[in-house]
């Protein structure tokens, strides 16, 4: 993207990729991409916000691409779920943030999947993997010399695996522009901590909280698993 583009005060639409491999992806680890929907203009004016709030003026527009290898084949979804992808490799637009969710166990990620990662992982603003997500960026190259998190179950072999990449037990963690997840339903505590960081405080700081509050997503969970939920 350009240098000049600001992620937390951007001067455009910011441009949000799925990646979907050529596998199932679990549903979940998909699903918080919607938390950006969240955040726009159409969203907020329909929920019970005054709509003279300066709340409505910091919405943040983002445009959602769905990209697989080909951008043409029904991409598969658990719980018996697809999606047709907007944007194939070849011409995804530049993308500001990647999210990528788990895909089948089995799944070995192809050397398409890895180079468009290398290629987004260079320019973008944000990678963010959730769950079993974390093996894409593991096999692209991208964790090396970084800190992560992973599922788990998965750390302690994890540490012996993959040594080069610092494995720490917590609901997430962000190195730089990469950001993993714990299981599934940690990549909702990851979001929140996602927005809040990058648009959580001067004027956007209401819209973020109201919006986390309002939807449910602020689940109060620390990053640190042994610290108990915080109450409300």
């Amino acid at each position: 993207m350009s240098g000049s583009f600001n992620l937390s005060n951007p001067n455009r639409k910011i441009q949000v990729g799925v990646l979907l491999p050529n596998s199932t992806t679990e549903l979940l680890d998909v699903a918080p991409v919607d938390i950006f929907y969240g955040l726009q203009h159409e969203m907020l004016s329909h929920l019970p916000l005054d709509q003279k709030s300066d709340m409505l003026k910091q919405a943040i527009e983002s445009e959602i691409h769905w990209v697989s290898e080909t951008g043409k084949a029904t991409s598969r979804i658990s719980a018996n779920l697809a999606v047709l992808p907007t944007d194939s490799f070849k011409d995804c637009p530049p993308l500001d943030i990647l999210i990528i969710g788990a895909a089948h166990p089995t799944y070995v990620w192809s050397d398409a999947d890895c180079n468009f990662i290398r290629q987004v992982a260079e320019t973008a603003s944000a990678v963010i993997s959730i769950c079993g997500g974390f093996q894409s960026l593991l096999q692209a190259g991208v964790l090396q010399g970084k800190s992560a998190t992973a599922p788990r179950m998965m750390i302690p072999f994890l540490q012996k695996e993959a040594p080069g990449v610092d494995w720490q037990d917590r609901r997430w963690v962000q190195d730089g522009k990469i950001w993993t997840s714990g299981a599934l339903l940690n990549g909702v505590d990851l979001m929140a901590a996602f927005v809040r960081q990058t648009w959580g405080y001067g004027e956007r700081k209401d819209l973020i909280e109201w919006t986390l509050d309002a939807t449910g997503w602020n689940l109060g969970r620390s990053v640190n698993y042994d610290v108990p939920q915080t109450s409300g």
